[in-house]
């Protein structure tokens, strides 16, 4: 029986150059998007770096400069990996600015862009203080209760956010819920660095420091 070899040769040949053609453009596709996030990189590292020295000036024309490079360079590249560090920084400016709803907006942009660990913890307490700074202690505390969800009493801010919410349920008149949370710091904590400005707050509320 004679085989047509050839014939059967076709289809591998074909098939192979495909693959080698699909290789070469996810390979070409891989150099692309490698050389946007370099690209990218230098750009947040750049705007980063003057919006860290626009906050040690204290300057306000300098703080504007910031906001715009950061904006800019967030909207050329959103997908940067470096986009949830530069958004945070960006809503660190726009606090400093006094602009609460856009500060909070960038915190939340932070987020939305995958912040971990440390940033996200920051992200989180930046939108709880922006809504203390706009008196709406109701969603301040919302906002800390949130900020401190899944944290234990050694993490990082942990005390902060603690004090943060203790501080907006007094302030939005929760007496008794600021009670418990003072008393609970101070049972996580023993040795808070904090903890005498959390007996003051509890003798204040006319209440012992322990049940």
């Amino acid at each position: 029986m004679n085989i047509d070899v050839a014939r059967y040769r076709r289809p591998l040949i074909v098939a192979a150059a495909c693959a080698a053609a699909g290789g070469l453009i996810l390979f070409g596709g891989w150099l692309w998007y490698s050389a946007v996030q370099t690209r990218g990189l230098s750009a947040y590292a750049e705007a980063m770096t003057h919006a860290q020295a626009s906050q040690a000036q204290g300057s306000g024309d300098a703080r504007a400069r910031a906001i715009r490079e950061l904006e800019a360079v967030l909207a050329q590249y959103p997908s940067n990996v470096a986009a949830g560090q530069a958004a945070y920084e960006l809503g660190n400016l726009r606090y400093l600015n006094r602009e609460y709803p856009a500060a909070r907006g960038a915190f939340e942009v932070a987020l939305a862009k995958g912040a971990k660990g440390a940033l996200r913890t920051l992200s989180r307490a930046g939108i709880a203080y922006t809504w203390e700074s706009e008196r709406d202690f109701a969603k301040a505390s919302a906002a800390f209760r949130a900020a401190l969800e899944g944290l234990r009493p050694q993490d990082f801010l942990y005390e902060e956010l603690v004090l943060g919410l203790a501080r907006n349920q007094e302030l939005s008149g929760q007496k008794e819920a600021a009670v418990a949370t003072y008393r609970g710091l101070l049972q996580d904590l023993p040795r808070a660095r904090r903890s005498d400005v959390v007996r003051a707050r509890l003798a204040a509320l006319g209440v012992a420091s322990e049940p």
